[in-house]
């Protein structure tokens, strides 16, 4: 018989609750300070002495200073966290790559994932296997994203070949636009630091094939499941898109646009593999063993039949952190009430972590990762208040408040970091969970009646329509939705700060409710007025700023000129065009200056091309070809952007113009990025590439 402890808080009844915080400090702490591993053992070494020296002392005074055991165990703790983080960076290790590597030398490498086609190449992950300098063959480990020309020969490259590559490696490297994605850090967390793109002649397949057995089923088995979706969902590409990121999360087919409607209406959790998922395939084991024979009669043998089946679909999904983290939690759970007492959620939550983090410390930049376990908390903190708050004593009520407490409690703690990360609320994410939720729930299941019965196909081409219609009705409604002005409340700005801000006030003012203690509610109101205050500071920059900011967008010419919260656009029309594009390389940067109104003409903008004059800012856009005549005039520029291969040569340029800065835009070459910065180089101007440097950022006084 188990109980639960009164008047004992919730965090000494979960020690992994006290673990968990400084184990996430020192994952942060070494990220981001890069301590030597040498001055991590010194910190284990004197925190360990410390907590023996504590058990030396006299119990009198072991009693009196019992907190510096704690001290002592929570520094241990964060020295463990940054060990952690120092021995999962792979270029700490001894044998990485990076360290053996020169220009020179060969490659050899094994793709370790099928090879995925893109617009103009195919993509794949590779693991290095050795180095091969001067004659010398020098192993090593690591990985490499490779990008391969395409050409008339298809791709003949499949999982586990070898192959022998001679091309100079490029490191991973951010676009430099403000607000952009951090693609360089997330590479890094992947363990990825380089990649390279190969043409035919700079690489040779070597007749090896060094696959992972399990890996090779696995792969094989997803292709299975993909030519069965292909083969009897009768709708659409754009409901077998979806078929396929909902039964094993495969994302290569689904459409874009559909996507950002999914994502506007709140509910792309559905199409990215999830807790929800594996929580269906949960049920679902557990109802299927609960009825067998022989396995029904025991809780602990239908334990050990649940957990490998949930672990097979985390890895056929591809093992997302959301993922992992669901099957460690599912696995906490069935464990725990099969073979041990309940234990507190709390702990189980913190545990799995605990275990995570262990396992993989950049889990903890995962967004999957935070929005999982921010999910999972919300509902044990607030889906009760809210079920008793929206209680109906109608059973059909009573179903709906039920689920529309469960979304919300879920809502809660997810929406400060889907503002930060994602600059948007769906506002009615409500209304599209309880539709499309249970809409998709029959779908997975109708899915997975279609891949237990392929080989009888009367019953696969039945569920196959089940699944084909009701993919098409969710799809229907979600864009139907997304059609609404009001359906999301697009780019907000966040920062860390006001991200904090939101989440105090939030759990303060939530406590308030639940406790009905007035301190937190005071607090919770200070904390949205800072959350208001910072606000209306970045309302007030934005009102004063004025920028140039030439983009980094590979081939294309982008150029803002910001005045408050207006920009001109001048470049290529495409980016104003494709909607992908643009929000990729342009949007992240309006989200972060507040940019709300894009406008034909800026009166502060006197525009003769190829001069643009920008309050005391000269700009000089050379894009098209220009003849100089040497006057004896010295025209002082602020800056000369080269584009577009332009052919004009620095000299020429520098007998009539006096410029301070001259910027080199990603429309441009590289070779002829290269020239230009040698004969800047020699006429001693200053130079900006921004294929490697970079966008261009001018503040304009």
């Amino acid at each position: 018989m188990s109980f639960t402890p009164l008047g004992i808080p919730a965090w000494k009844r979960s020690p992994f609750l006290r673990i968990l915080p400084p184990l996430i400090a020192g994952i942060v702490l070494q990220w981001y300070l890069q301590t030597p591993i040498a001055a991590i053992s010194l910190a284990f070494i004197c925190f360990g002495l410390g907590y023996l020296v504590f058990y030396l002392l006299p119990a009198k005074q072991r009693f009196g200073m019992f907190y510096l055991q704690g001290i002592c165990i929570h520094l241990l703790l964060v020295a463990a966290g940054a060990l952690l983080a120092w021995q999962k960076d792979i270029r700490n290790h001894p044998n990485w790559y990076g360290h053996r590597y020169t220009d020179s030398s060969y490659l050899l490498v094994t793709i370790n994932e099928p090879v995925t086609e893109k617009t103009k190449s195919y993509k794949a992950d590779a693991l290095v296997a050795a180095v091969i300098t001067n004659g010398q063959v020098l192993p090593c480990t690591g990985k490499l994203l490779l990008y391969f020309a395409k050409d008339s020969t298809g791709m003949p490259l499949q999982y586990g070949d070898q192959l022998l590559i001679n091309k100079k490696l490029q490191p991973i490297k951010n676009s430099g636009n403000p607000g952009a994605f951090n693609y360089q850090r997330y590479a890094a967390f992947q363990q990825i630091i380089h990649n390279v793109f190969l043409k035919p002649t700079d690489w040779q397949a070597l007749h090896q094939n060094k696959a992972n057995a399990f890996k090779q089923l696995l792969f094989a088995a997803r292709h299975k499941i993909l030519s069965v979706l292909q083969a009897n969902i009768g709708a659409g590409k754009d409901e077998l898109g979806i078929a396929e990121a909902l039964v094993i999360g495969y994302t290569n087919d689904l459409d874009k646009d559909l996507v950002q409607a999914y994502s506007n209406t709140g509910v792309v959790h559905i199409i990215a593999i999830s807790g929800m998922h594996l929580g269906l395939i949960y049920a679902l084991l557990a109802w299927l063993f609960a009825k067998l024979p022989i396995i029904k009669k025991s809780k602990n043998t239908q334990a050990i039949a649940v957990l490998p089946c949930l672990w097979l679909f985390a890895l056929l999904t591809g093992g997302s952190a959301s993922v992992i983290r669901s099957a460690v939690m599912f696995s906490f759970i069935t464990v725990g009430q099969s073979f041990f007492r309940q234990s507190s959620t709390y702990n189980s939550l913190a545990a799995s972590a605990s275990v995570m983090l262990c396992y993989n410390p950049f889990y903890l930049w995962d967004v999957g990762f935070q929005l999982s376990y921010l999910a999972v908390l919300g509902i044990v903190l607030y889906q009760k208040p809210l079920q008793h708050f929206f209680y109906s004593k109608n059973k059909y009520l009573y179903s709906i408040t039920q689920a529309a407490a469960l979304t919300t409690a879920a809502q809660v703690l997810t929406f400060p970091v889907c503002i930060y990360y994602f600059h948007q609320f769906p506002m009615l994410f409500l209304i599209t969970n309880l539709v499309a939720v249970p809409l998709s729930t029959g779908i997975l299941y109708a899915c997975i009646l279609l891949l237990a019965f392929s080989w009888w196909p009367p019953v696969a081409a039945l569920a196959g329509k089940l699944a084909g219609a009701g993919l098409w009705c969710m799809n229907q409604f979600i864009q139907w939705i997304n059609q609404l002005s009001f359906a999301v409340w697009d780019k907000i700005t966040a920062n860390l700060l006001t991200t904090w801000l939101l989440y105090a006030a939030v759990l303060l003012i939530a406590g308030w409710l639940l406790q009905q203690k007035k301190q937190w509610l005071k607090f919770g109101l200070y904390s949205l007025a800072g959350f208001v205050s910072v606000h209306a500071v970045l309302a007030w920059q934005t009102i004063r700023q004025q920028k140039v900011i030439i983009y980094n967008v590979p081939q294309k010419q982008a150029i803002d000129f910001v005045n408050g919260s207006q920009y001109q656009f001048i470049g290529d029309s495409i980016l104003l065009q494709d909607g992908l594009l643009q929000n990729f390389h342009l949007k992240p940067s309006r989200i972060l200056l507040q940019l709300n109104q894009r406008v034909p003409a800026l009166p502060a903008l006197l525009a003769q091309h190829p001069l643009y004059r920008f309050g005391n800012t000269t700009l000089l856009l050379l894009d098209d070809t220009l003849s100089f005549k040497n006057t004896g005039a010295n025209i002082v520029v602020d800056a000369v952007l080269v584009s577009r291969n332009v052919p004009v040569q620095a000299k020429a340029l520098a007998t009539v113009f006096n410029c301070k800065t001259v910027v080199l835009d990603a429309s441009n070459s590289l070779w002829k990025i290269e020239k230009w910065k040698q004969a800047c180089d020699e006429l001693n101007l200053r130079h900006h590439s921004i294929p490697e440097q970079g966008a261009f950022v001018m503040d304009i006084e």
